[in-house]
């Protein structure tokens, strides 16, 4: 497959290619890119050259990328909440509980498998543990996600993510109230200092921006409405926290001592939208919210 003519503006002049390609196309790794480089894939102005060649303004980056290894992941009968499927897209409304991909020790009952029985076909950008999969959400977070059958469409809407023109809705309940109706948080996220599973904040993180909207007020809870500007791990769940307002059922960055029985964290990803990558039309899907989601929030409106 080709990518023809990606044009190196001013601010980009002076990046070496490979950590360029690795902005550009983010779930592609650099190791990844390194290779295609190194194997003459990626030419500037129809010349081979090296990773650490440094772009100048004005140059054109025609990419070639070859076959990638076959899947090797499971395919298991998983039932799924399909909201769209074509030869390029799939959009599945995941539920609680269910971990997106594979990983060491968890190598079944994903997401992935599902996929992988339902329509076989799958990009493989990501590999064989993570097969067309362009964005995750926690394996406790319901909601939309998309994932690609091709890597066409796997590059496209891996831009928009980079690009942040993916519309992400998600839905959730904290505790507390706020001074605001409306407001943003930004700050920096890395991987915790002293537990390497859990996201911090942090002055030498990576930018994260959440934007946030009061829906419903209870006694001693809100319901909010949160719109992503970027998508880094545990992302409003940590900046939720951080503010003294956890969600409620979040065990890692919550109330460890709640006495609500929940499976997880209230946090729904609502609403998805994006450009398809081969009709170029604006494209938004919508997951109600889960039954258990539905259910506390009646009980809230009842107390």
């Amino acid at each position: 497959m080709k990518i023809e003519k990606i044009l190196i503006e001013a601010e980009d002049e002076g990046s070496r290619i490979d950590k360029f390609l690795n902005k550009y196309f983010p779930d592609l790794s650099r190791s990844f890119l390194q290779n295609i480089i190194k194997e003459g894939n990626v030419l500037i102005s129809e010349k081979v050259i090296k990773p650490n060649y440094k772009l100048r303004e004005g140059d054109h980056i025609i990419i070639n990328l070859p076959e990638l290894k076959k899947i090797e992941t499971l395919p298991e009968n998983i039932p799924l909440n399909i909201l769209y499927e074509d030869k390029d897209v799939i959009v599945v409304n995941k539920p609680q509980g269910m971990v997106v991909h594979p990983a060491h020790g968890n190598y079944s009952g994903t997401l992935v498998n599902g996929l992988l029985y339902h329509c076989r076909d799958l990009s493989g950008i990501n590999g064989v543990l993570r097969p067309g999969i362009v964005h995750r959400i926690d394996k406790d977070t319901s909601g939309v996600i998309v994932a690609a059958k091709n890597d066409f469409s796997h590059i496209n809407l891996s831009y928009q993510l980079k690009e942040h023109s993916m519309n992400r809705i998600y839905n959730c309940i904290v505790y507390g109230h706020f001074k605001e109706s409306e407001f943003t948080v930004e700050k920096p996220l890395g991987r915790d200092k002293n537990d390497r599973k859990k996201i911090s904040i942090r002055s030498d993180g990576k930018i994260a921006i959440s934007h946030f909207k009061v829906l419903e007020e209870y006694k001693n809870f809100s319901l909010l409405e949160c719109i992503l500007e970027t998508g880094r791990t545990h992302q409003i769940r940590v900046h939720l926290s951080s503010m003294s307002h956890p969600i409620v059922g979040d065990k890692v960055y919550g109330i460890q001592s709640e006495k609500f029985k929940l499976n997880g964290q209230l946090l729904h990803a609502r609403v998805l939208g994006f450009v398809h990558p081969r009709s170029n039309i604006y494209m938004e899907f919508e997951a109600p919210y889960p039954d258990y989601f539905a259910e506390f929030i009646g009980k809230l409106k009842n107390s």
